[in-house]
Parts: structure tokens; C-alpha cells; sequence
């Protein structure tokens, strides 16, 4: 009988109840497990599903194969890399295996160099809250090379990695606080802001379980804070626009530019006021998750839609899309001058 970890099973997104269920039905169908339960020091690393189908039809035959790792960090931090490789993931879980990876990864360096520390509690470890080596310690320079490494890999970039560390430890606290609301951040039922996850984990222990609460919460909009403006159709033209100009954010066709300007400034006002709303890292942080939302969307549909995309139509739709978010970074800008 091999041992099911919880943490390990933590970081593997869960399967669909239609899904798990076409999985026995295939494997029950075959007659025999084609895929090896990987295990360490008897332990199952990858497989726990099918392992759990293999219990309760003992007559199907399944092979095994030892995996060696020199601690649980590195066995974590393979679970993660492992599980971005060969699932279908939503966004908000790929940056959450992203995030462990790199926390995983970090301590796994950290316990080859003696950095285990004494000052957090083994309770911590289990709960997945790595933060044992601050980036200040002497190893920094392991942990940038880390996150460069796993951006190449990930196809994403040094600071997507960083944010997703952060954001992994905010839904882990989040979910120490309000068991079951990590299923609701990461198959996007709620959608919560990058920043606003992370902080649950910056919180003060007595405060996670209202920032966590406060995750299910509708994102308030700029139309909620003012009355809709007349449009001014000049706004979108699209004939003076140099993609060399472009900083990619958050793509939204139909905004009113000078109100949305209007608003940011009037954000700005209050933050002067109360810097506990906001700092100037949230707000960049909120941009920038922006971004790579941007990115991960389009590229996701490009990616998987290559038939489409070469029609004339979605062609000179594309264009139409990037001339318009090009035009919208302009405006911005221009409102920050």
C-alpha cells in the first residue's frame, strides 16, 4: 500500500467529477493502468487518481516507477512542473503551480545550502507557506536565477514568476482561513485581482479570514463610481497608431477614455490622502497582472484557433483590436503626463 501525501495531492488541480469519471471508465475499459504511478519513498508523487480507481477495481493491473528526489521541496516542485506540462489549466491554476514551483524550489536550494531556519513552525511547511528564505538572504542570486529559469520554461517573464509565488502564498492562506474558497480562485467561479489574493498571505493571522471573504466579492468598475459620459467616437480612431508606442495592459474597446483618465486621476487624489487603500507596488502589481492576463488570453486564442486566424475577417478584426488598445495606451499616457 503506498501513502498519499496531503500536501502533494494540494498542489494537483482536481479533476472534474465528468472527468474522473471518463478516467475510469478508459482505464476500467483497457483492463490495466497505462501510465506508471510515480512513487517516493513510497509515496505517491503522480497518479493519486488513478491509484484511488486502482483501490476499488483491484483486478486492473498498473505499473510503478521509483523516482528518486533529495527532499519533499524537490519532490513538490516537480508535482508542479509535471502538472503545467500535461493538464488543461485555467489561467489563475497555471500561475498557482508556477508560484509553488518557484516557492519549491527556493526552499529545496535553501535546504542544500543549510537554510532551513528554525523560526517557523514545521506546521507552516505542511500548509505550503514557504517563506523561509527571504530574497535577502545570501542565496538571492539562486532565487533570481530560479525565477529566470522557470520564466524560460513557462514562457512567461522574471517578475510573472515572482508575482505567482506571492499569489500561491495568498491562496494557500486564504484557504487556511476559509476552507474551499482555493477550488473557487483557481477554476475562476470567483475572480478575485492578483494583489488582493496576495495580501490575504501579508495579513496579519487575525485579519485572512475577512480579507479571504472579501476575495468573493464583485470587483468594483469605474461605470459603478460615475455616470455614463456621451461617447466620443474620436477617441477610438484608430489612423495615428505605432505599435512601437505600445506597453501591453488590459484590453477594453468600448471604455470612455477621458472618464477612465478622470477616474485614475481621482484614485490618485484619494491615495495621496489614505495610503492604506493602496501603495504605488499595488498599484503596479494590479497593472502588470493586467498585462499578463492580456498576454495569456490572447496568446491562449492564437494559439489554439490558427484556422480562424488566417481568415480575412478575424484578420481585419485582430487589427481593429490592436489599433484601439494601442490607441487606449496612448490616451493613458497622455493622462499621466
Amino acid at each position: 500500500m503506498f501513502q498519499i501525501d496531503p500536501e502533494f495531492v494540494d498542489k494537483i488541480p482536481s479533476l472534474t467529477e465528468e472527468e474522473y469519471q471518463q478516467l475510469e471508465e478508459n482505464i476500467a475499459s483497457e483492463g490495466v493502468v497505462l501510465n506508471p504511478l510515480v512513487i517516493w519513498n513510497n509515496l505517491i508523487i503522480d497518479g493519486h487518481n488513478r491509484y484511488k480507481i486502482i483501490q476499488k477495481h483491484p483486478e486492473i493491473s498498473y505499473s510503478v516507477y521509483e523516482k528518486e528526489f533529495p527532499d519533499r521541496y524537490a519532490a513538490i516542485a516537480w508535482i508542479c512542473k509535471n502538472q503545467l506540462g500535461r493538464r488543461n489549466l485555467t489561467p489563475q491554476q497555471k500561475k498557482y503551480l508556477i508560484g509553488e514551483r518557484y516557492e519549491a524550489e527556493k526552499m529545496a536550494h535553501g535546504a542544500a545550502d543549510g537554510f532551513r531556519g528554525n523560526q517557523h513552525s514545521d506546521e507552516n511547511l505542511v500548509r505550503g507557506q514557504f517563506d523561509l528564505l527571504p530574497e535577502s538572504q545570501p542565496n538571492a542570486d539562486k532565487s533570481n536565477k530560479t525565477r529566470k529559469q522557470i520564466a524560460a520554461e513557462t514562457h512567461t517573464s522574471d517578475s510573472y514568476v515572482k508575482r505567482a509565488g506571492q499569489y500561491a502564498k495568498g491562496v494557500n492562506a486564504a484557504e487556511e482561513a476559509v476552507p474551499g474558497i482555493k477550488q473557487e480562485i483557481l477554476t475562476g467561479r470567483i475572480r478575485p485581482t492578483e494583489a488582493a489574493v496576495a495580501a490575504v498571505a501579508k495579513a496579519p493571522p487575525a485579519e485572512r479570514r475577512e480579507k479571504a471573504e472579501q476575495l468573493r466579492k464583485p470587483r468594483a468598475k469605474p461605470s459603478d463610481q460615475e455616470p455614463e459620459e456621451p461617447h466620443d467616437e474620436s477617441e477610438n480612431d484608430t489612423s495615428d497608431c505605432d505599435p512601437d508606442d505600445i506597453d501591453l495592459v488590459e484590453f477594453s474597446p468600448k471604455r470612455n477614455l477621458s472618464r477612465d483618465i478622470a477616474f485614475m486621476r481621482s484614485i490618485g487624489d484619494e491615495m495621496a490622502i489614505s495610503t492604506a487603500v493602496m501603495t504605488v507596488e499595488d498599484v503596479l502589481y494590479e497593472l502588470g497582472d493586467a498585462a499578463e492576463t492580456l498576454i495569456d488570453r490572447w496568446d491562449l486564442c492564437m494559439e489554439q484557433n490558427p484556422s480562424l486566424i488566417i481568415k480575412e475577417e478575424c484578420r481585419t478584426g485582430i487589427e481593429k483590436l490592436i489599433a484601439t488598445t494601442i490607441n487606449y495606451l496612448k490616451n493613458v499616457r497622455g493622462g499621466l503626463s
